[in-house]
């Protein structure tokens, strides 16, 4: 999802020069005024494309709402519906005070762009040299700056305090995540190497997983998740509807996600393409899940539905890096090569004592990864080098920068609840609220 000042500004510009072309009537260059409708048309429907792009990848946080509330145990339900309203907000305010400007303005091929409030077209604006709305394209910029964050929600999942998380969510939304999305996106210094990521399989997911993956490490285990002897204790979720329901949202959300970050829908190519992207995610999404399922069936003689639902979110995190280029069938292999992903490595963070509560890291992150790598497999215009470059860049930056940030929250405020408060339940430790009170402590008071 390059950055679509170039593209839409070319879109807009190709179609004007191309009205005579439309009929015989055509008006003489010197009425060139007559044409406006036209390149009013290609601009609405750029516009179109990120608002409705936008508004699919916000349901995204509903579908991460959902997905991790059925995969945490009762007593923690209320805390993550919670914690995902809170971050979608903290995202929104943070992407607009400093976020876009960062990732976006002034980065000419360099290491980031610049500070403050990025500032919208004006009331009753045209931005037809661009050829869309710029608060179209914040809009749709900033929903996926909230995804990221929405990655680390779940893996942290039962023990981590709730203001700690939302003060890591807004140095992670307004200053990480603006910066690595600017050197490839904001035109910075991976873009020109020639580095790839189409909708932001290392971008956005892995800089998601990378930042989760140091919270855990420094936050720890749930405690009783594993044993001194080495086993692993396994904790159920309270909702399997749940989140299957939160997987088939974030499923929708993805056409969004995928589909709008062709960033341009003012000619037939762009429409067209769109639609092969819709296409080849589905795919993807639809090989995760079965190569998850028959790998489970094989290894565990039944089928984990936990690890089907996230072989569908493998299969649409690993095709992200490129969804318009493969073939129907490379899509699918690209997304059951997701799902064999997840289910072969959720149990090697287990045996790692890395406690992952709704297995975001082998989705995210090792997807994302194998998504970016696979790349240059239907793309010529990059390599299997230059994808490895930006992987560890991006990685090692956000690692050490997560980490950073949380060993000062954790030696300053804290970062993890009591031992009391976790076996509690931080509905009501944290936040006094039951999900379902008359199962609950509440029921004692009915």
């Amino acid at each position: 999802m390059k950055h679509p000042k170039s593209l839409l500004g070319l879109t807009a510009a190709l179609v004007l020069a191309s009205m005579p072309a439309f009929g015989q009537d055509a008006a003489p260059a010197a009425e060139a005024p007559a044409f406006a409708p036209v390149a009013d048309t290609a601009y609405i429907f750029n516009t179109l494309l990120f608002l409705m792009g936008g508004f699919l990848v916000m349901w995204m946080a509903a579908g991460f709402a959902m997905l991790e509330a059925g995969l945490v145990r009762t007593k923690n339900v209320s805390m993550q519906c919670l914690k995902n309203i809170a971050l979608y907000a903290v995202a929104g305010i943070m992407f607009w005070i400093t976020g876009y400007k960062l990732m976006y303005v002034g980065v000419d091929g360099g290491y980031m762009g610049s500070f403050g409030p990025y500032s919208f077209d004006p009331v009753g604006g045209n931005a037809l040299d661009t050829g869309y709305s710029t608060a179209s394209d914040w809009f749709f910029q900033m929903v996926f700056c909230a995804t990221t964050a929405s990655i680390v929600s779940g893996t942290l999942a039962e023990r981590i305090k709730l203001w700690p998380f939302l003060i890591f969510t807004v140095i992670l939304t307004g200053i990480l995540y603006p910066i690595t999305g600017s050197w490839q996106w904001g035109a910075g210094w991976l873009s020109e190497m020639g580095f790839s990521d189409f909708a932001g399989s290392t971008l956005v997911h892995s800089v998601g997983g990378w930042a989760a993956l140091s919270g855990a490490l420094i936050l720890g285990a749930r405690k009783g998740k594993y044993g001194p002897n080495g086993q692993i204790n396994a904790i159920p979720g309270s909702s399997m509807p749940l989140a299957t329901l939160g997987t088939f949202i974030l499923w929708l959300g993805w056409f969004g996600f995928n589909g709008a970050s062709q960033l341009a829908m003012g000619t037939i190519g762009d429409v067209s393409d769109v639609s092969r992207i819709f296409a080849n995610t589905n795919l993807a999404a639809c090989g995760g899940v079965v190569a998850a399922m028959i790998l489970t069936q094989i290894l565990y003689k039944k089928v984990d539905v936990t690890m089907a639902l996230n072989g569908a979110l493998a299969g649409l995190v690993s095709i992200t890096a490129e969804p318009l280029m493969p073939s129907p069938l490379l899509s699918i292999v690209i997304g059951a090569i997701g799902g064999i992903i997840v289910v072969i490595t959720v149990p090697m963070f287990d045996k790692m004592k890395i406690d992952d509560v709704v297995g975001a890291l082998p989705v995210h992150l090792l997807c994302g990864i194998w998504g970016t790598i696979a790349v240059p497999i239907s793309n010529d215009g990059t390599s299997f080098a230059t994808q490895a470059t930006g992987i560890a860049a991006i990685g090692i930056f956000t690692l050490v920068a997560s980490g950073i940030v949380w060993m000062v929250l954790k030696v300053t405020v804290g970062i993890r609840v009591s031992e009391e408060e976790e076996a509690m339940g931080l509905d009501q430790a944290e936040i006094g609220v039951e999900a379902y009170p008359e199962f609950g402590v509440g029921s004692a008071r009915l």
